[in-house]
């Protein structure tokens, strides 16, 4: 029988990787059974950080509770890296490569609806407004998933081949208007150096989708993220006597479905997914005035550098020549600092998939679409090959129709899903560790 280059590759990475087949079922029992018996801490830490949320860059309990369980582990840990994030380190019993992890910390400024025994009722002001603050993206399953991934590295440290970073991120939905962080932040402040990974691993919940299956893509998964304001300016007048002035709601809300027209008609929707998204409309305070003044703000979602580029220019175009067209005058700005598109190393990724597959299923890891959603971790796989992935949360018998989704106020997950999540992290990192001697991944372009 002749072997390929390829197949005797694959065939000397699974011997190094495994030494004898016993040894590599010996050490993912201890896996699985290590990962079994955090799981009920996993699942109260998680409900404690849900009931007590903390917005972007103010996630001091939060980071403190991590702090806390980190260095009583043993773990070498680095606090109040971009504002409150934290890197720990932990080298394992046998020689191997740097491997990153990562979690993100940060509540949203949603009011939650879900009737649980540890909902939350935290109050917080954001953009100058008061809200309630809710973990309705399921930063605090992440947060807990990874604490619980720490304690089953600290367990079996001697058979952990290398080392092992944590990183714990704040403002992942982006940091307070002024101020920095996130993961640029993170990495501005050196959470891959000293030692730097040479790959990175992260993973978020996602509703729509079955409890404990995971989604994967390899190449393009996320879009980028861009944030526009505009201001349309009008002339103020009495309600009853419209024509005295410029009514600047009228013409925001003309600008609202003119912008709609780019993505339905201006835009190649064949070429590449992207999305226009106007999410809030602050206008006046009185039924029987007209104001001066509009605001309207929103998300520009995309894919490819030339169609973001082709969208923005129409957005401005577009709010300018409709206010113009009614007698008033619009102003359009954009905040260009959030998410890059996100883009996992085709090759970590196909390398990484059968470890996936052996841990909750071929029939349950499934190949995603990509996601108009953006993430910062994009950041990171900007730097260092990266693989990212959802794993799914919808408690069972919902029907897809009426599943909460992430950022809604109803948003919940299936806490069964958490233990699949924890095994795949621990998993992922004994396994690429193993095989790193004989196959690594390209850093990216």
């Amino acid at each position: 029988m002749k072997l390929t280059r390829s197949a005797i590759l694959t065939l000397a990475i699974f011997v190094v990787a495994s030494g004898s087949p016993s040894h590599a079922d010996t050490i993912g029992d201890a896996i699985d059974q290590q990962a079994k018996a955090v799981e009920a801490k996993m699942i109260a830490w998680r409900r404690d950080i849900h009931q007590n949320p903390e917005l972007g860059n103010r996630e001091f309990r939060t980071s403190a509770l991590v702090v806390e369980h980190l260095r009583k582990l043993g773990y070498e840990v680095r606090d109040k890296v971009a504002h409150t994030g934290v890197v720990a380190v932990l080298k394992g019993g046998k020689p191997g490569p740097v491997i990153a992890f990562r979690a993100d910390m940060d509540a949203l400024p949603v009011t939650e609806e879900v009737d649980l025994p540890f909902a939350s009722k935290v109050r917080a002001t954001w953009q100058g407004r008061e809200t309630g603050v809710m973990h309705a993206c399921g930063h605090d399953a992440h947060t807990a998933i990874l604490m619980a991934a720490a304690e089953v590295f600290a367990k079996l440290r001697s058979e952990l081949p290398g080392t092992v970073k944590l990183i714990f991120q704040p403002a992942e939905e982006g940091p307070p208007r002024g101020e920095e962080g996130g993961a640029r932040l993170m990495i501005k402040e050196g959470a891959l150096e000293n030692p730097k990974p040479e790959a990175i691993f992260g993973l978020h919940v996602t509703a729509p989708g079955p409890s404990g299956a995971i989604f994967y893509r390899a190449g393009g998964y996320m879009a980028g993220s861009d944030t526009f304001s505009i201001t349309v300016k009008g002339r103020g007048t009495h309600g009853a006597r419209p024509w005295a002035g410029v009514d600047p709601i009228v013409l925001a809300s003309q600008i609202v479905l003119g912008l709609q027209t780019i993505e339905s008609r201006q835009v190649d929707v064949t070429s590449s997914p992207s999305v226009l998204t106007v999410g809030m409309f602050n206008a006046g305070n009185r039924s029987n005035i007209i104001v001066d003044k509009a605001e309207l703000v929103g998300t520009l979602r995309t894919f490819n550098p030339d169609m973001r580029e082709f969208i923005m220019r129409r957005v401005n175009e577009t709010a300018e020549l409709i206010a113009k067209s009614g007698g008033g005058d619009a102003s359009v700005e954009w905040r260009t600092d959030g998410a890059i598109p996100l883009i996992n190393s085709a090759e970590l990724t196909n390398r990484m998939l059968p470890t996936l597959r052996r841990v909750v299923g071929v029939g349950k890891t499934l190949e995603s679409n990509p996601r108009t959603a953006s993430e910062d971790f994009s950041y990171y796989a900007k730097e260092i090959p990266a693989m990212f992935y959802h794993v799914g949360a919808t408690p069972p018998g919902i029907p897809a129709s009426l599943v909460a989704t992430n950022h809604s106020p109803r948003f919940q997950i299936d806490e069964s899903g958490l233990l699949p999540a924890l095994r795949a992290t621990v998993h992922l990192a004994f396994d690429y560790s193993a095989t790193s001697a004989k196959s690594g991944v390209s850093k990216p372009e």
